[in-house]
């Protein structure tokens, strides 16, 4: 997702909780779960564009509003333990980044305003019911459907035809990852390569989507890498 659309998207997902604010005696919170580390150079510029895209609608932190950031670091344990003290926090809403930070939330609260971005199929992870529908106190912007791991598979055996293995990393306590699984072995017994589940309890995947390496045939040649960036 490129940051000006990402602008544009959490702004708009701002301005949905954003209308019981002015009901509220004192300044407004926003809690911010972040799955990835303080430090994670693309996590800066996402809460950049965030709070860009509050300004946008009005709302200035420290000025007329307050956020309260916590960052997962890829730890599933630091997760659940600030889901649970954000919810303490009682904030207007929550913007949950990626199904390591929305999981726990949704364990810990239903009636807190969650908005999620970077979550794969928040209707089959049973977070929403559905996507024009979400109902409950959640709503947000997904990356595709589980579909897609298989998908993803079928492009990797066209462009790659000298694979012959891959291992696919993900955390067994995420089910965005199990599920993301399942898909990929839906057309593992009509594809090489063969897909081969790795799996980490610490997970720090990206996107909450998961991690694929793969191994070639040993005749087959490595490519070379121009520099520009293709390769032959």
């Amino acid at each position: 997702m490129q940051r000006r659309e990402f602008i544009a998207l959490v702004g708009g997902a701002a301005a949905w909780p954003m209308t019981a604010f002015a009901q509220q005696p004192t300044i407004p919170t926003i809690g911010v779960l972040m799955s990835t580390g303080v430090d994670d150079p693309e996590s800066k510029t996402r809460i950049q564009a965030f709070l860009q895209g509050l300004d946008a609608t009005g709302w200035t932190e420290g000025r007329n509003m307050r956020v309260e950031y916590r960052w997962i670091g890829g730890d599933p344990e630091r997760a659940r333990i600030y889901a649970a003290e954000l919810v303490r926090l009682k904030p207007n809403v929550i913007l949950a980044n990626t199904a390591m930070a929305l999981q726990p939330l949704n364990q810990e609260t239903s009636s807190v305003s969650i908005v999620f971005v970077l979550v794969y199929d928040p209707v089959a992870s049973g977070f929403v019911s559905s996507l024009a529908h979400p109902e409950g106190n959640m709503t947000g912007f997904t990356l595709g459907e589980f579909p897609l791991g298989g998908k993803m598979m079928e492009t990797l055996k066209a462009i790659a035809t000298d694979i012959d293995h891959v291992a696919v990393l993900l955390n067994p306590d995420q089910r965005p990852h199990v599920e993301m699984w399942r898909a990929i072995e839906e057309v593992a017994p009509s594809s090489r390569p063969r897909p081969t589940r790795s799996s980490t309890a610490t997970s720090r995947l990206r996107h909450g989507g998961g991690c694929a390496a793969g191994s070639r045939r040993p005749t087959a040649p490595l490519p070379r890498a121009s520099s520009s960036g293709t390769t032959s």
